[in-house]
């Protein structure tokens, strides 16, 4: 199967998980497609100063590949810098929140599987 470009769900998402600003989320393939194990895998986009609110993985776990730009994740506590090239696995019953602090766009490929 190819999907092409055109055909990916794009969703905007205000203040998620209590974050700031807006998520742009483009679903790569649907949920019906995880066969029952897992539930997401998208290219995600916060725009400067827009962020993700810190929030828990239970019964799932959360890879981040940073695409593009930087930012500040927020690792069960333990925050660090990120940028483009960096991997960021949130376990299940950890929790993280994602913040954009550079001056362009911070893009990454998420993906949340069941456990």
């Amino acid at each position: 199967m190819i999907k092409r470009a055109e055909e990916l769900t794009r969703v905007v998402m205000e203040k998620r998980f209590g974050g700031v600003g807006e998520l742009e989320v483009v679903k790569l393939i649907d949920e019906e497609q995880f066969q029952g194990k897992g539930r997401l895998f998208a290219h995600n986009t916060l725009k400067p100063g827009a962020s993700l609110g810190l929030h828990a993985h239970n019964g799932d776990v959360e890879t981040y590949y940073i695409l593009k730009g930087e930012g500040i994740i927020n690792d069960n506590g333990n925050r660090q810098p990120v940028k483009a090239g960096d991997v960021i696995f949130t376990d299940n019953g950890e929790q993280h929140s994602l913040e954009n602090t550079g001056s362009g766009n911070l893009e990454f490929i998420a993906l949340v599987i069941y456990v």
